[in-house]
């Protein structure tokens, strides 16, 4: 049988499949990985390739040799069960609450600062999150800042866990557009953490060596340009 193949994306533009990477390296699984370009044009005929195994098209995909897995959630949760449950709390009900905080992200987060990609985390220049998006970002330190007062850190739910990588791409994202976390401390002292990581360190320090993916409604809304001339806060 071949060795487990882990399909991913370009580093500074897949974040699902960074999601996955993560999950399964923490797991301790042993797999290939082969990154597939997903910049355009090239992306189109990349993916149609992938779409000759996997229904939807898409990366990340892990094929373990017997079994084609073309989800990331699926692929984090089957890394949770290589490694017998170690990246998911032992009690129930957190272990519902990590998985709750999980589908949150699956399912678009709301859609939260949507105008800033992941793609924009990795560029030279990056403007200030506007005052609509920092509104959103607060019902999420929210979350974050009650995770971690109730299951006493260092992490989301204790020892890191499917939730904390789930949630590392936005974390990114976040850090990068120098969300103002000064309401929240403890959110702020683990997205620090977490950007340490070392294997979501060593997933940024090649993407940050990439070309960048550049996209044109970066920009903020009109209605949303006196946030430009506010001062950038440090996370």
């Amino acid at each position: 049988m071949n060795r487990p193949t882990l399909y991913t994306g370009t580093r500074n533009a897949s974040s699902w499949a960074m999601r996955a990477w993560l999950a399964l390296k923490a797991s301790g699984y042993d797999f290939e990985e082969e990154t597939v370009d997903i910049r355009r044009p090239q992306r189109f005929r990349n993916l149609a390739r992938i779409g000759r195994f996997s229904p939807p098209a898409a990366v990340p995909v892990l094929d373990t040799g017997r079994t084609v897995i073309y989800d990331s959630n699926a692929i984090m949760e089957f890394a949770n069960d290589v490694c017998d449950g170690r990246l998911l709390p032992h009690d129930i009900e957190a272990r519902a609450a990590a998985r709750a905080l999980v589908a949150w992200q699956h399912a678009g987060l709301s859609s939260l600062c949507h105008r800033i990609s992941f793609e924009s985390a990795f560029y030279p220049i990056r403007r200030p999150l506007t005052a609509t998006e920092q509104g959103e970002c607060g019902r999420l330190f929210h979350c974050y800042e009650t995770a971690l007062h109730r299951y006493g850190g260092p992490y989301l739910f204790g020892d890191p866990s499917l939730a904390d990588f789930m949630h590392a791409p936005t974390v990114v994202r976040l850090a990068r557009h120098a969300a103002d976390t000064s309401a929240w401390p403890t959110t702020a002292d683990w997205m620090r953490r977490l950007l340490i990581h070392p294997l979501v360190a060593e997933w940024l320090e090649q993407a940050d060596r990439l070309p960048h993916i550049w996209y044109d409604d970066y920009l903020p809304v009109p209605g949303d340009c006196a946030a430009l001339l506010e001062p950038q806060a440090t996370p």
